[in-house]
């Protein structure tokens, strides 16, 4: 069976040109040029993959993510002319697996694609389990707990989680985790780790602004205690 993509974009040369470039790589393709359309859409049948502007009619893009987040981790590719560092921030810390930005290469963004397909649909092989004073993480079965009960953690924070275990009580590097987690083409998008690591910080840490168990190594890299 093929993979569903959707594309959602406003702008119908965009649209035409990834619907031409998706479906000659074999993926069923559907555009929508609005948020709700989008919404809709995912209600009706999730995707594989959401290809997502952000400066669309009707709702923000960025509200859109979030509201597909309540309820499905589909992968999701943000495609957008916004190219401030605090508007990609906001959208990865909002769910968005990547973020590219307008103009975009084809190419570059067919790979990104493909990527982010193979994670949506991979199942990691899963390091041992951590147990710490403050939480528990099962990588067999996708559980983890901390002190009030389950705590929900989306794919990529699972694969971010599993490389550190992997290594746990080592600094893993920036590439090593952005590669590990994104795929080959990543290595210097250190704000996506930033961003993640906050996000796990805040779920899992009983003081997050002062980490005991996700540490920072500055300039290198990030340590699972």
């Amino acid at each position: 069976m093929n993979e569903r993509v959707l594309v959602v974009d406003d702008d119908p040369t965009i649209a035409r040109t990834l619907r031409i470039n998706l479906k000659a790589r074999g993926m069923d393709v559907e555009t929508v040029g609005c948020g709700l359309d989008a919404l809709s859409t995912c209600a009706d049948a999730m995707p594989d993959l959401v290809v997502l502007d952000l400066g669309l009619p009707d709702l923000d893009g960025v509200e859109v993510l979030r509201r597909l987040r309540q309820s499905s981790s589909v992968p999701v590719i943000v495609l957008s002319a916004r190219q401030e560092a605090d508007d990609k921030v906001e959208a990865l810390d909002e769910g968005a697996d990547d973020y590219v930005t307008k103009p975009f290469g084809i190419e570059e963004l067919m790979a990104r694609v493909r990527a982010a397909l193979r994670r949506g649909g991979a199942e990691p092989s899963g390091p041992a389990p951590v147990v710490t004073e403050d939480f528990s993480l099962d990588f067999t079965t996708y559980e983890a707990s901390g002190p009030t009960g389950a705590v929900h953690l989306t794919p990529t924070e699972w694969r971010l989680l599993a490389e550190l275990a992997r290594h746990r009580g080592r600094v893993v590097p920036h590439e090593q985790l952005l590669r590990a987690v994104w795929g080959p083409q990543y290595g210097r998008e250190s704000n996506y780790l930033r961003v993640y690591c906050g996000q796990l910080r805040r779920k899992l840490e009983p003081e997050p602004s002062r980490p005991r168990w996700i540490a920072t190594e500055p300039g290198i890299g990030y340590v699972l205690h």
